[in-house]
């Protein structure tokens, strides 16, 4: 439940009940899980615990005074590069002096660790070919994670990690203007909550189909190891259809999709299988009783599923289409009918008062797949006025679906399409993303962040960047684009102020209590793998937060406890950019 959501969720029970000696009691456990290993490494050296590519630039981050670095061997402590530390700079978003360890020429395949004589050493990393692989092998397994209304179980790599199938069986809520039991079994848990919401199922289905379409050449092999592997289609596909065909059963026959399906409230602390709360088809709760933007999001993203499905399931394909074209016109009767929750729900509202994006999002979709006028048509006519939201990078967000329309139309190469539009969208982006490299650059932590990214699901902005770096990539290959896409990994990775990888179970020191029901159950040893926390939030919106020192950087304003919904939750928004990130540095 991202960041917008926050009014809704300070009405769960685990956190209405936390009293401030749970909240004190975690503020003081929190540099403990930053010391998770700290037998052995100092926080104050940073590198991507995964590590770097063997070509291309491998530099690590310093917030301890010093001069000169080794890069040592991990089975053996042999030194097999020195270097001398860049000038520090100061670093006005987490009040670090910084300096750089660069050490882009060593190209020798292995296992390192960085040392600052007198200070300590670093994490282990690697350096290899294809040094993320692993890493997208469990940001995509984390959707598998996440699957709602089937037994789950991650396997040998990670023993116990399993539930029974969950949330079998719902009804329409009051809200819905329907009646009686409704089982749509399926999709994806949207973040730590068990809730499905079609907006953000949109964008976050959306990004892994655009993921296959732009990197597919390097993820058709990567079996992830879920129970469709070995059926003839992509695993990334496999699990993407996972969600679109939930998608799919919150369509009414009329064309219009239902909100979302939820409980009334949020659970406590459970397992997937142990929610026993209804699970309701939530709609508006007056005549058309679906939304504008949650039917424009099936459009768009059944229109993504019917090319990308279709050489591998061509009845699916079709399936996807029909329903496309079918929300498309319920969306041409119904231009803008926006979401509320109905009264006594406190479950995430992912409320939108202008659908018109997501609309032109549907349109460019669909006309790429069909090539049809009048969805040109519509494309062209209203543009326009989404043309500034590329300036201002990462713009797309799950309420903010013009880049996705703009740049699909950008991609596609069907006939009919404007060139003069084509080419408008192309070199905004590009200029916009040579501001944003130039900024990543010359920040200390070599990130594109600024200070206004420091809100609910940071993390998620980070990764967003990157995305929007690789689009630019796509429109005008560009090494400095591809680099500082990187640099923004390596934030999420480990090289940030806080020497921890933000993606759980990856990493030497990585996120250890995610605001995740199944991680927080106690039914596992540790949290569930593969899942990117929120990040740094200066927005405050929990106790733990509001309980840090006022004086804090926004960079730092971060706890890596259960409580903090505001910093630590998990989102699968947030998941698919960092998919799609994951994806652009695959080999």
């Amino acid at each position: 439940m991202p960041s917008s959501l926050f009014l809704a969720f300070i009405h769960a029970p685990f956190v209405q009940k936390l009293s401030a000696s749970v909240v004190i009691a975690g503020l003081l456990l929190f540099p403990a899980s930053l010391a998770h290993g700290a037998d052995s490494a100092n926080a104050a050296i940073k590198v991507d615990q995964v590590g770097y590519p063997l070509d291309g630039p491998k530099v690590a981050l310093v917030s301890t005074p010093a001069e000169t670095f080794q890069v040592r061997r991990a089975n053996d402590g042999i030194v097999v590069f020195q270097g001398k530390l860049a000038q520090a700079q100061a670093d006005s978003l987490t009040g670090d002096q910084v300096q750089a360890a660069d050490f882009s020429s060593f190209h020798k395949a292995g296992s390192y660790y960085l040392e600052i004589p007198g200070a300590g050493r670093s994490w282990n990393f690697t350096v290899a070919k294809n040094v993320f692989e692993r890493t997208y092998y469990l940001a995509m397994r984390g959707f598998y994670g996440q699957r709602c209304g089937t037994a789950v179980d991650l396997g040998p790599e990670f023993p116990g990690y399993s539930h029974p199938a969950c949330h079998l069986h719902g009804k329409f809520h009051s809200s819905s203007g329907a009646k009686g039991p409704r089982d749509n079994i399926g999709g994806w848990h949207d973040a730590g909550d068990y809730g499905r919401y079609m907006v953000n199922s949109g964008i976050s289905t959306g990004t892994l189909l655009w993921a296959w379409e732009i990197y597919g050449s390097k993820l058709r092999k990567i079996s992830l190891k879920i129970p469709e592997t070995g059926n003839g289609t992509p695993d990334i596909l496999n699990e993407a259809r996972w969600n679109l065909e939930w998608m799919l059963k919150m369509q009414d026959d009329d064309g219009g999709v239902w909100h979302k399906q939820t409980s009334e409230n949020f659970s406590g602390f459970v397992s997937p299988e142990d929610d026993t709360l209804p699970s309701e088809v939530m709609g508006t709760g007056a005549a058309p009783y679906k939304s504008t933007c949650a039917t424009a999001d099936l459009a768009a993203a059944g229109a993504i599923a019917a090319r990308v499905f279709k050489r591998y399931d061509a009845k699916f394909a079709a399936r996807a289409l029909d329903a496309s074209r079918r929300a498309w016109a319920w969306t041409e009767k119904y231009p803008n009918v926006t979401f509320k929750n109905p009264p006594g729900v406190n479950t995430g509202e992912y409320g939108d008062a202008n659908c018109k994006d997501e609309r032109l999002w549907a349109a460019a979709e669909l006309g790429r797949t069909t090539g049809e006028s009048a969805f040109n048509d519509f494309f062209l006519k209203n543009y326009a006025e989404f043309l500034p939201t590329l300036d201002s990078p990462p713009a797309e967000n799950w309420n903010q679906l013009a880049p996705m329309a703009l740049w699909t139309y950008a991609l596609s190469r069907r006939k009919g399409s404007d060139a003069t539009t084509i080419a408008a969208i192309r070199q905004r982006t590009i200029v916009a993303a040579r501001a944003v490299v130039d900024r990543t650059i010359a920040n200390p932590y070599r990130i594109s962040m600024q200070s206004k990214d420091y809100v609910w699901g940071s993390n998620g902005i980070a990764a967003s960047y990157g995305l929007y770096l690789l689009i630019a990539n796509v429109f005008s290959p560009d090494a400095s684009f591809l680099d500082a896409a990187r640099d923004n990994l390596h934030y999420l990775l480990g090289r940030n102020t806080f020497s921890l990888s933000w993606v759980t179970q990856v990493g030497q020191n990585s996120v250890q209590h995610p605001h995740h029901r199944p991680s927080g159950s106690g039914k596992q040893p540790g949290p569930w793998p593969g899942l990117l926390s929120g990040g740094p939030n200066a927005g405050r919106q929990d106790a733990v937060l509001a309980a840090l020192p006022k004086d804090l950087p926004p960079g730092k304003v971060y706890a890596d406890q259960l409580a903090s919904y505001a910093s630590n939750e998990i989102a699968i928004n947030w998941q698919a950019s960092l998919v799609f990130l994951l994806a652009g540095e695959l080999r």
